[in-house]
């Protein structure tokens, strides 16, 4: 499957191309690079030029090229919800616009469950899908190693009406949390996860996906509850296929009906019908 995200009032894919994209978040205009827009650029470089944000990289460091007069943060509206924009030293935004498609998905299946269903969110970062999942009507536990990618969440749940949904908001190592859960035997009726490449939790605990992944796994695959309703992987390590995280949805879910959707996120650019790939997926929903 290509799960597509298009043009929304506060969020547009310009153009992409020679390594970088052009995007626009509410009010400004930002480039990025991204090593998957190997073609070439459809708008003029004057289009460009007219950025109001440029990340730059350099051999010896990185940062962001800012214009007199842009906030460091600001908010839009995605989706359903608010979002706290604010360029990073990774180059990031605090949104990945891609998982659009993610969160109206889960949306769904949670509308039509027959119970108030419970959420694990791993490696939850600024909380897209939290908040998705959590205005849909389902009970959430948003976890995440960076207590700054947390309280951003927090401040994204205040800027969409959600400050009183019932989140759970924990900062910690994802395996060391997964295995306190297990202990104190709780269950989650689904799981969504976006382990990275690499990464430390709070007391520096290292995480490597080549290393914790089947951990990770095994650990998801206790705490699930017996009527499960759905799970995803999300998934942005380069070389890595989503028929790899299909392989572990279908052993971590033997014993259960439902099916397996696989493929690529990507955003549909406005300066032509070009798609830019953003990353892979795999989710499992109960039939």
């Amino acid at each position: 499957m290509i799960l597509k995200t298009k043009s929304q009032k506060d969020y547009e894919l310009i153009d992409s191309g020679n390594g970088h994209k052009l995007e626009r978040y509410g009010e400004y205009t930002l480039v990025r690079p991204d090593p998957e827009a190997l073609w070439q650029k459809t708008s003029p470089e004057s289009v460009w030029k007219e950025a109001h944000l440029e990340f730059e990289r350099t051999a010896h460091r990185t940062k962001w090229i800012i214009k007199d007069g842009v906030k460091r943060n600001w908010t839009i509206e995605f989706g359903t919800l608010n979002f706290q924009i604010q360029p990073s030293s990774f180059k990031h935004t605090g949104l990945f616009p891609e998982q659009l498609p993610n969160w109206q998905w889960m949306e769904r299946v949670i509308k039509n469950a027959n119970k108030k269903p419970t959420v694990l969110n791993l490696f939850a970062y600024t909380g897209g899908a939290t908040l998705a999942c959590a205005k849909a009507g389902a009970e959430v536990c948003h976890v995440d190693g960076s207590k700054t990618a947390v309280a951003w969440a927090r401040t994204n749940a205040e800027l969409s009406g959600l400050t009183d949904a019932p989140i759970r908001w924990i900062v910690d190592d994802v395996l060391l949390f997964l295995k306190r859960e297990i202990k104190r035997g709780r269950k989650y009726d689904a799981i969504i996860m976006d382990p990275p490449s690499f990464g430390h939790g709070p007391k520096d605990e290292l995480w490597k996906i080549e290393e914790h992944f089947l951990e990770l796994m095994q650990l998801c695959k206790e705490i699930l509850s017996d009527e499960p309703l759905f799970v995803l992987i999300n998934g942005y390590t380069a070389g890595y296929s989503p028929i790899a995280y299909q392989n572990n949805l279908n052993d971590m879910m033997q014993g259960h009906s439902g099916t397996v959707e696989i493929g690529e996120l990507v955003i549909e650019q406005s300066a032509s019908d070009r798609l830019l790939p953003c990353g892979i997926f795999a989710r499992w929903e109960r039939k």
